[in-house]
């Protein structure tokens, strides 16, 4: 078993406190994203599991040891940095296997492991190359296959992917999520990209300011936000956010320039507070052109301001009245900028959220 448990750490440095009473069970062979804003504390909390940064208090275990005194060599834990860390002066197949050199391994284990991780990483003819005679992509492979043959308990990746260029992330998003599933190796993985951290984790947790806000899989997170940092932060583009007044007994939810009935699942949160003011949050895709037929329950007029073509769907930004609001159409049906155009909120679709707590108020 390879879980990796942090149990109320705290991490500060000196009087600056980092990383606030974290606590996040990583399961057995789990490929966990922890993702956040710069300055977050991911790369921090991912450091201590690696024993690269000290634990002011509390626990971190891996399986069943705890390894907060522990140094980084008895962690059985390998790395892959952002930097990749490759040594200039060896060539790949020496750079693969000095970690396993150092380790005393006899010859002929090491040739067996580097040359079975070469063979699922593609890079068998590069075993006589130098670092500078990599691209960017092969000189990550090498990195991950450095990590593979040490055949560790937990992998951790630092930002792994932030040096490649767009199309070559894309590409090594899915390299290093079907590795994760074939070797089965629990997985630690810290990105500030929430398109990573979606695309590639089992289960995402999602931080700001040194503390946890929510843990869950990609799809509960996006379809489900704990509060509105998490609402803001997962989905591109962002979770639409405007003000409503509860009114009509907690029927109706009423913004400056547009009316949203509220449906039945949230009357019993609404019903409690007439008159209130409470945040509306609305995915950019819940709000499109109204279907032909019966009249929309929420629709509003949205004064165009920038018209983004994808290809396969345009994203149109807009205001309605003092909102600003992002909207998905078809893209055969694009408008232009200062148009007028008629919109619908899909009413079954909205998130509440208090405005002191910014907690989500569930239905």
């Amino acid at each position: 078993m390879a879980q990796v448990q942090f149990q109320d750490v705290d991490k500060s440095y000196g009087d600056v406190r980092v990383i606030e009473d974290l606590n996040l069970d990583v399961r057995d062979e789990e490929f966990m994203v922890l993702v956040g804003p710069s300055g977050c504390g991911k790369s921090t909390a991912l450091r201590m599991i690696a024993g690269l940064e000290e634990v002011t208090a509390g626990d971190i275990r891996i399986g069943d040891r705890v390894v907060t005194n522990l140094p980084p060599k008895d962690r059985d834990i390998a790395m892959v940095f952002q930097s990749y860390a490759l040594y200039p002066h060896m060539t790949v197949r020496e750079n693969m296997e000095f970690g396993l050199k150092l380790r005393k391994m006899p010859q002929e284990e090491r040739d067996r492991r580097v040359e079975e991780a070469a063979e699922i990483l593609g890079i068998t003819p590069l075993f006589d190359r130098h670092p500078r005679q990599l691209s960017g992509g092969q000189r990550q492979r090498v990195a991950l296959g450095r990590a593979i043959v040490r055949q560790p308990a937990v992998f951790l990746f630092d930002e792994p992917l932030s040096n490649l260029d767009a199309k070559l992330r894309t590409q090594m998003r899915g390299e290093i999520a079907k590795l994760q599933n074939r070797l089965k190796t629990t997985t630690v993985y810290v990105t500030h990209d929430q398109v990573e951290a979606m695309t590639m984790g089992d289960r995402i947790a999602i931080m700001s300011a040194g503390t946890i806000q929510q843990v869950g899989t990609p799809l509960e997170v996006y379809e489900r936000p704990a509060n509105l940092f998490v609402a803001n932060f997962i989905g591109t583009p962002p979770m639409n956010i405007f003000n409503a007044t509860v009114t009509g007994g907690g029927a109706t939810l009423q913004a400056g320039a547009f009316a949203v009935p509220v449906p039945e699942g949230l009357r019993p949160v609404t019903g409690q507070r007439e008159g209130e003011t409470l945040v509306v949050g609305v995915r950019p895709e819940d709000i499109a052109e109204p279907e032909e037929g019966e009249p929309p329950a929420a629709p509003l007029t949205l004064e165009v301001e920038v018209v983004e073509l994808l290809g396969h769907e345009v994203v149109v930004h807009g205001h309605a009245g003092d909102d600003s609001l992002i909207a998905y159409l078809d893209p055969h049906r694009a408008p232009k900028v200062d148009d007028r155009i008629a919109v619908a909120i899909a009413v079954d679709k909205i998130h509440l959220f208090d405005p002191d707590t910014e907690k989500r108020l569930e239905d």
